[in-house]
């Protein structure tokens, strides 16, 4: 870096330094006693020691790529925003017109506030257009089925009743839930039951009113699935008078993934009630939550298939932006950076480009090899290394180091032998920070901003960042969590290396939440807060996050459901096709048949009710019919075919990586929690195959 340049990073650190020990030049919303994103002088340090090493690393190219130059913020397109926010959730389809049955599937699925963060964008989306005549566009009445009214307005008077009508051809995304179906549907009487919990803590998924799912959105409180229960009302997460009733200790809270987060939040009573919580350094400081199971047990974002997990994402950022509209802040304030990545090499290569590469050796690698080789060398011998993570490493041997892993790591020709901890800490940092964009989405950083100016519960926080999570793409998700593992055992070694939560946050903040727009001082200070508490609560509840809530899950078995009805009014001989082959597992021939059988005829004639056949292609005993009662686990499940299987010791070793699949039906593939009582499931989707396989990993 030329001499002139470095004295402006010096100065500009020191202006930074200087705003952090004046306070009272400013106002700042992340003063320490309002905000749990402040960040200590000690931490800052590390902080800006890291910003310098990277302008000190830098050697005017990025991977490869001319460094790119901060851009200046231009004025923000509204139409252009909710645009490629529509495109974002799956719901392009209402700016192209095209007939598309996901697109209307998703919107049956929506709650109240979800459906009303939808209609608001598709409402400032067309006034745009209307604005500037590009096209002409469809009237939000033409989506929901309503009198057009402003974004806020719950629509609670005069519910649209179609029954088949002119009315309803003219909705481009209308079709009926209630009322009797085919017996080969995924729908039945179990799944539209009432939605209230048993005394064993299972539930059920509500049923819909016999009204157009495209119709007003209920004034009522919205359960898992979005159906409205006019019984009752939704518990506030935000009262902590609930919590003192349970048996739960004073340091901790229980979370629920039942409910849609955006629902508990518009139904807390008073706002003023809500907790703010004085952020400490300590770590302990930090909430400890404490996530009850149902009798579903726990759902791994990785336990989902590519297709569901997909939606998933969809409904994660509708529930997101419905949660920050509940709290008055837009979530989305810029359009995404979007910036061309190399098409090979490994620095500044995207996370997508890299996997595809990967998958040529290991067809299931879910991150990629390089960074879990720069995990490994680290874990070699890094992790009693004082300040592992604060080190720069040998400038010299850095480049070089680039530069051979960029020309030979794909072809396996790298020696990896002759890099040591600190080298490898080094690039690990450099490779998250020469990505084509961010692993995590900066563009949201304003919203959490201003909801921790409001320092609300941590809990609030914690919501708000698990939807931000489920909402990654499939790459970026996956790493994050290996990288939040990895950075775990770093920390579990705190005594010796001297990295601490607070050290590993600041000094990764600005290396996996970056952007190439012009900032103040002030504002990269409020992002670099923002970022290392982001960072903090990711690391502080890594074993949590990563789990998908079940109300998400409920809304993706009745998206699938709506998805089937919907082909079933549209038949065509391609479209059968390409259910039968998203709906084909890859099994063993001896399976195949009975595997493939039809789901009613087979209940009909070999499988009573309550009773399911379980497959084991990979085992020796592959099939058992297995009688289910309100006891049954799917750990039961598997120690039976364990027992059955127990003749020879390879096989009790292959059963100890098995797991109970359930697919198909209203769901692609869903690897249960060994502790999921198996009748419940089979009671929300009958239709089910169910398989023994192993489960993948990383």
């Amino acid at each position: 870096m030329p001499a002139s340049e470095k004295g402006k990073s010096i100065s500009r650190c020191r202006r930074i330094n200087r705003m952090l020990s004046n306070e009272s030049l400013h106002s700042p919303a992340f003063s320490r006693s309002n905000s749990q994103a402040s960040v200590d002088s000690t931490s800052m340090e590390d902080f800006l020691r890291e910003i310098e090493s990277i302008k000190e690393n830098s050697i005017g190219h990025v991977g490869g790529q001319e460094e790119q130059i901060p851009a200046e913020v231009k004025p923000v397109d509204e139409g252009e925003l909710e645009a490629e926010w529509l495109q974002d959730v799956g719901l392009s389809t209402l700016i192209s017109g095209d007939e598309e049955e996901d697109g209307k599937a998703l919107l049956s699925t929506l709650t109240r506030t979800q459906a009303a963060a939808v209609k608001k964008r598709y409402n400032t989306y067309t006034q745009t257009m209307r604005k500037k005549n590009k096209q002409s566009v469809r009237d939000v009445r033409d989506i929901f089925g309503v009198s057009e009214s402003s974004p806020g307005d719950t629509c609670d008077n005069h519910p649209a009743q179609l029954d088949g009508t002119q009315e309803e051809k003219e909705l481009p995304g209308v079709i009926k839930t209630s009322g009797s179906l085919p017996d080969d549907a995924s729908l039945n009487s179990t799944t539209l039951s009432d939605g209230s919990q048993d005394e064993e803590g299972s539930f059920a998924v509500p049923r819909s009113g016999p009204v157009s799912i495209l119709e007003t959105i209920p004034a009522l409180p919205v359960h898992s699935n979005g159906s409205p229960d006019p019984g009752q009302s939704v518990q506030s997460a935000m009262s902590d008078d609930d919590y003192l009733k349970k048996n739960i200790p004073p340091e901790t809270e229980e979370l629920s993934f039942e409910v849609s987060y955006s629902e508990m939040v518009t139904e807390a009573p008073k706002r003023s009630k809500f907790k703010k919580s004085n952020f400490k350094k300590e770590d302990y400081a930090l909430t400890k939550f404490i996530v009850q199971k149902t009798r579903f047990g726990l759902t791994e974002a990785g336990d989902l298939s590519a297709e569901d997990m997909k939606k998933i994402r969809h409904l994660s950022l509708i529930e997101l932006t419905a949660f920050f509209d509940a709290f008055g802040i837009q979530l989305k304030r810029n359009k995404t950076e979007k910036v061309k990545g190399r098409d090979n090499g490994i620095f500044g290569v995207p996370l997508t480009v890299l996997l595809d590469s990967d998958r040529k050796k290991d067809p299931g690698v879910k991150v990629p090899l390089v960074l879990q080789k720069f995990f490994e060398k680290v874990e070699e011998s890094g992790l009693e290394s004082e300040g592992i993570f604060r080190l720069s490493g040998c400038t010299a041997k850095v480049k070089q180091y680039r530069e051979e892993l960029d020309a030979k790591f794909n072809a396996d020709k790298f020696k990896w032998d002759r890099m040591c901890h600190r080298e490898a800490a080094v690039m690990l940092k450099a490779f998250f920070r020469e990505l084509p964009t961010s692993l995590f989405p900066v563009e949201y950083i304003p919203a959490f901003i201003t909801l921790m100016e409001r320092g609300p519960h941590i809990k609030v926080q914690f919501q708000a960042l698990h939807l931000m999570v489920m909402a990654l793409p499939d790459a970026n998700r996956d790493t994050a969590q290996a990288l939040m593992t990895f950075f775990n055992k770093v920390i579990a070694n705190e005594s010796k290396n001297r990295m601490s939560i607070w050290n590993i946050s600041t000094i990764m903040a600005p290396n996996l939440f970056f952007s190439r727009s012009k900032h103040s001082d002030y504002e990269e200070l409020q992002l670099a807060n923002t970022a290392a508490h982001i960072i903090r609560l990711m690391l502080k509840y890594q074993k949590i996050l990563w789990k998908v809530p079940s109300f998400l899950i409920t809304q993706v078995r009745r998206m699938n459901e709506a998805t089937m009805l919907l082909k079933k009014q549209l038949p065509s001989v391609k479209k059968l096709l390409r259910r039968k082959t998203i709906e084909r597992e890859v099994i063993s021939p001896k399976t195949s048949k009975v595997l493939q059988k039809s789901p009613s005829s087979r209940r009909m004639s070999d499988v009573p009710e309550g009773v399911i056949r379980v497959h084991a292609p990979l085992l020796s005993k592959v099939s058992m019919a297995i009688q289910l009662t309100s006891h049954t686990k799917a750990k039961d499940i598997l120690a039976k075919f364990q027992y059955e299987n127990s003749h020879g010791s390879s096989e009790c070793i292959k059963i100890q990586n098995q797991r109970l699949y359930e697919i198909g039906g209203n769901i692609g593939q869903h690897c249960l929690d060994p502790d999921a009582y198996v009748l419940d499931v089979y009671h929300v989707n009958p239709q089910a195959e169910w398989v023994i396989k192993p489960q993948p990993s990383f």
